[in-house]
């Protein structure tokens, strides 16, 4: 895919794809066209296609042809007039008066001065220093149009309806270009903002959902949220905008409502705004942009036989997309996409993680993943280092891992407080607390800049108390890259469910490795990694997991490629690609301000000889001898090898 994210075609591909999984998991579900998630220094939000359904089979949404694809063409001329019926339908539905529902118009105030700041020319019609408290009056009084219609709607326990009283006697949105229900006026309705409530717990499921259209009450603004259903004609569309909640049941209740409305119109809607709270009860997955791919978060598996139904059914969906799954560099060679294929382990409820109830298995895997730095590289994508997507926590700084043992040991000395027995291992007592691993490592899990989300192991999603959505007993896997084929991708996951299933029944406590400099120079070479990445396999073996070492072939020989092999007499020299780190450059100024480049232009590759004497034959590099290393086999030996690539 092209680099930049906001690329129409690339919308019409992920589109196209998010159409055909929907045909095979969101059968009775919905479609919800929102804004994405916003990064720094991306000029506007990503767009995102989440498809929901319930996990229970029963429908979400009774009919499918009531839901609109906005992209898939020219709209209709009666959307304007659609969606006021529409809104005026929900508003009786609620059994509302019809006062409560509003207009919405864009603010003239903000065209008068986008006119003022234009060059020499026509002048407005309104001078700019003649505005008063009474030409304001006249110039809202201008815009007899609305943009939208605004019913406000507060879920929860008991539904209420404010109602709303703003000084300008409608509502008049905020200036720009996204949907209306993200440019309401909210500090224009009361002078104190309501109490906050606190935020909800998901640690467990609520009962069997039953939705319906509940009662709503009248009531003042004043300590009220300002939260409101909005319904907006754009592009020959009729759009609705659900407001946050913070139940399922209020999400699904609100999804019933608009069916209802939108059934009797005979209409079809796009549903965006909020999607719904977190909630083992519904099941979702999300179809969004990201540099150079477009990413596809999958909604969770229970079996090995649901992972892979669901990979290999993902793999051919983007194929029959025209979507591929690799790509080839300008010198030919073959590489995955760049994105991520992350692996999330967690519970069906975040009460159920098996991280949180035993937190010495995610002790295990930070050990061994450190004591055995294959894991890292070996399935990553060509960044690597401190300062790329997924770093390794002993990278950036060397007493990491003397802070990572005082951590460790303190989540083992709270385990067996809180357990009630001395070993840590006591069955009888309360437990863990839940955000035990969360306050204990959270800020050794991240990069130089402190970022949890681009680490290896993030726990962002664990069990922070800082934040409710942060509470879901999720562990990200950030160091998978996304391989060509989906067996590839399956042999992955199945490598981290044998390591998971070993040190559930044997948790390791093994110290932690000062690697130093042989972190890079020896596990980015294939000599390396191999031989590291065949110990792992043997761990797996004297545990009882039947896995082969020669399953991962495919893994070592896509990641360290041979170029050539040649012999001279009766030594063999093979040559292989290998792994170099890609560091961030100092900023430098760019059109959007200042920019960090990688440095790519530096490569490596092995050198490994066979039948070689050391006291006969010599191995140089442009006249220099190349030191080499044994690689414990007679007459093999090994050494790496940079070289400026361009």
């Amino acid at each position: 895919m092209d680099h930049r994210r906001r690329r129409p075609e690339k919308r019409a591909l992920a589109n196209d794809l998010a159409a055909r999984l929907r045909e095979v998991y969101a059968e009775g579900g919905v479609v919800q066209r929102s804004q994405g998630k916003w990064y720094p220094g991306e000029p506007l939000p990503r767009w995102q296609i989440a498809m929901q359904w319930r996990t229970d089979g029963r429908p979400l949404w009774q009919d499918p042809a009531l839901l609109a694809d906005p992209w898939a063409g020219e709209g209709r001329d009666t959307a304007v007039a659609d969606a006021r019926a529409l809104a005026e339908r929900i508003t009786q539905t609620l059994g509302l008066p019809d006062e409560l529902l509003h207009p919405a118009y864009d603010d003239p105030l903000a065209l008068l001065a986008a006119d003022l700041r234009r060059p020499e020319g026509p002048r407005p019609s309104v001078d700019d220093q003649a505005i008063t408290a009474d030409s304001i009056g006249d110039l809202d009084r201008d815009v007899t149009e609305p943009v939208a219609w605004v019913l406000p709607l507060v879920t929860g326990e008991e539904w209420t309806s404010p109602a709303w009283s703003l000084r300008r006697g409608r509502v008049v949105l905020t200036p720009g270009t996204s949907p209306a229900g993200l440019r309401l006026p909210l500090d224009s309705i009361a002078w104190e903002d309501p109490a906050f409530a606190g935020e909800p717990s998901y640690l467990e499921a609520g009962p069997p959902l039953a939705p319906q259209v509940p009662t709503v009450t009248v009531v003042p603004p004043e300590g009220v949220p300002t939260t409101a259903l909005v319904i907006e004609a754009r592009d020959g569309n009729v759009f609705v905008f659900l407001p946050p909640t913070e139940r399922l049941e209020d999400y699904t209740d609100l999804l019933r409502l608009v069916e209802v409305a939108v059934r009797r119109l005979r209409l079809s809607v796009v549903l965006e705004g909020y999607g719904p709270p977190p909630d083992s009860r519904l099941t979702q997955l999300v179809v969004t942009p990201d540099p150079g791919v477009i990413e596809v978060n999958v909604q969770p598996t229970s079996s090995w036989a649901e992972q892979r139904e669901l990979t290999e059914t993902l793999y051919a969906a983007a194929r029959e997309a025209r979507l591929a799954t690799g790509k080839f560099d300008h010198d030919g060679l073959h590489t995955g996409t760049g994105g991520g294929n992350h692996i999330t382990l967690g519970g069906v409820q975040p009460v159920d993680s098996p991280l949180l109830r035993r937190p010495d298995l995610l002790v295990s895997l930070i050990t061994y993943w450190q004591r055995h730095p294959s894991l890292s590289y070996l399935f990553s994508g060509r960044f690597i280092g401190p300062t790329s997507q997924a770093p390794r926590f002993d990278e950036g700084r060397p007493e990491a891992v003397y802070e990572m043992e005082i951590a460790f040991a303190e989540i083992a000395r709270l385990i067996a407080e809180q357990s009630g027995d001395d070993s840590g291992e006591g069955e009888d007592g309360p437990g863990p607390r839940p955000w035990l691993v969360d306050r204990a490592l959270r800020h050794l899990l991240t990069d130089l800049t402190g970022n949890t989300h681009r680490a290896e192991f993030c726990v962002d999603k664990l069990y922070s108390p800082d934040s409710s959505c942060g509470r879901l007993g999720l562990l990200e896997l950030r160091g998978f890259e996304m391989p060509p084929h989906p067996q590839m991708a399956l042999l992955q996951a199945l490598l981290v469910r044998g390591l998971v299933a070993m040190f559930w029944d044997e948790p390791l406590t093994a110290p932690l490795v000062r690697w130093g400099t042989a972190l890079h120079e020896d596990h980015l070479l294939p000599e390396g990694a191999i031989r590291d990445i065949e110990e792992v396999v043997a761990d797996l073996r004297s545990h009882g997991i039947d896995f082969e070492s020669s399953w991962l072939d495919p893994f070592t020989e896509f990641r360290f490629p041979r170029i050539g092999v040649t012999r001279a007499g009766g030594v063999e020299l093979e040559l292989r690609s290998a792994i170099e780190p890609w560091h961030v450059l100092g900023e430098e100024a760019t059109a959007g301000g200042t920019s960090r480049f990688v440095d790519s232009s530096v490569e490596r590759l092995q050198v490994r000889v066979s039948g070689f004497d050391p006291h006969r034959h010599l191995v140089t590099c442009q006249g220099v001898p190349v030191p080499l290393t044994s690689t414990g086999a007679s007459g093999q030996y090994y050494a790496g090898v940079r070289y400026r690539a361009w």
